[in-house]
């Protein structure tokens, strides 16, 4: 047993208490699991029961997203990192413990080349130099790696030998993209884009289905709990073959998809051009043909939707962490499902939306808390509601 700890349980943070990335470094996960139970009962429990969370049986190195920026210290060596809250200072960091290991591996490989390339290093005050920040997404499933270069310009000096050189040592790396963000802003990407290697994108599945992952992607960044959580919403929409169901705030369509198997017809809506193509490619991959995306904004669809006079048997929602707003809420109302599943990782917000909902003719039926999130504050949470004159939940 004593064995066993020392391989799940790394040394802790070096950092935490500068990073900021994480509120719950030292604290025993149960623990967490404890302190996150307590939060969620304390905003829903008088929507509901609330169901025991859900956590993860290893809580390390689950991210597959890693970003990094770079500095260079007092010294002048290349650090890479993550900002100290609210300053430019960068914290410069080794090993994190929720972070993927591989793509940690890969930032410090990149660290050495800027040093052998004698590429300069982005400064936030003054905005003169060229490496700003790397992106790093891996898929669990594929194995596929994709590493997105920062620029502060549109040129990458000696760029193939770079990709190369980061290649040998990381042959397992799938695609290099370069983005051009040349902007003063806390924003980590930019709107331009190249493909240096590979083909711009990488591909991972989940709950049976392929997505395609762009550098801009909305892609939840723990898989393991990420299919507990999805497994969850499909089950709470109660499906038999026979619903119409609309997917709002879709991104790259995963929950829509993998819904599709089980219902008559999906109609997914996002305001993200980018996730929509992606959405539509997802679609035509799984060869999945009763899903349909649109872009535009849930809400107003919904509207236009009620207004012909049509209907959908099942909504999924899975807005981001600000949760809905009163627009969208009052068309869900118009549209009346008769079921909605909301899938959200802020309960602050999510029980501000719940209380429009059950004042306005729905009822709460199940709340389960799904931890994607260990060491940090955030929690997912999947709710059913119903339309009170429904006769069965």
């Amino acid at each position: 047993m004593e064995e066993k700890k020392k391989q799940t349980e790394p040394e802790a943070c070096k950092v935490e208490k500068k990073c900021g990335g994480c509120q719950y470094q030292g604290v025993p996960y149960k623990e967490q699991l404890k302190k996150k139970q307590k939060m969620v009962n304390a905003l829903l429990s008088k929507y509901g029961k609330v169901e025991p969370i859900i956590g993860m049986e290893n809580p390390y190195y689950y991210r597959n997203k890693v970003h990094a920026v770079f500095d260079r210290d007092r010294k002048g060596n290349i650090v890479s990192g993550t900002y100290e809250a609210k300053t430019h200072r960068v914290v410069p960091v080794e090993n994190c413990l929720i972070e993927d290991k591989k793509s940690q591996e890969i930032i410090r490989t990149i660290r050495g080349l800027l040093k052998s390339f004698k590429i300069k290093t982005y400064d936030e005050d003054t905005g003169y130099g060229l490496f700003r920040h790397v992106l790093i997404r891996r898929g669990f499933k594929s194995g596929e790696i994709m590493v997105v270069l920062v620029l502060g310009s549109p040129i990458l000096p000696s760029s193939n030998n770079f990709v190369k050189a980061l290649r040998k040592e990381h042959p397992e790396i799938t695609t290099v993209v370069l983005n051009i963000n040349d902007r003063k802003t806390s924003m980590i990407l930019g709107e331009r884009e190249k493909v240096l290697y590979g083909k711009g994108f990488i591909r991972d599945e989940l709950c049976g289905c392929t997505f395609r992952i762009s550098p801009k992607s909305f892609y939840q960044v723990n898989p393991v709990q990420t299919e507990i959580l999805y497994q969850k919403a499909i089950e709470f929409a109660h499906l038999t073959g026979k619903e119409s169901v609309i997917d709002a705030y879709c991104g790259i369509g995963t929950i829509g998809l993998i819904a599709a198997g089980h219902a008559k017809e999906v109609v997914g809506v996002e305001l993200n051009k980018d996730a929509v193509k992606d959405a539509i490619l997802n679609a035509k991959e799984n060869q999945i043909r009763n899903v349909r995306f649109f872009q535009g904004d849930a809400g107003e669809f919904m509207e236009a939707m009620a207004a012909e006079g049509n209907s959908m048997d099942v909504l999924f929602m899975d807005p981001p962490r600000a949760g809905s707003d009163e627009k969208f809420l009052s068309s869900v109302i118009k549209l009346g499902p008769k079921r909605v599943v909301y899938v959200s990782c802020n309960p602050e917000t999510l029980a501000r939306d719940l209380k429009y909902l059950t004042g306005n003719g729905y009822q709460t039926v199940k709340i389960q808390p799904v931890d994607n999130f260990p060491f940090c504050d955030h929690i997912e949470t999947v709710v059913k509601l119903v339309k009170k004159q429904a006769v069965w939940i």
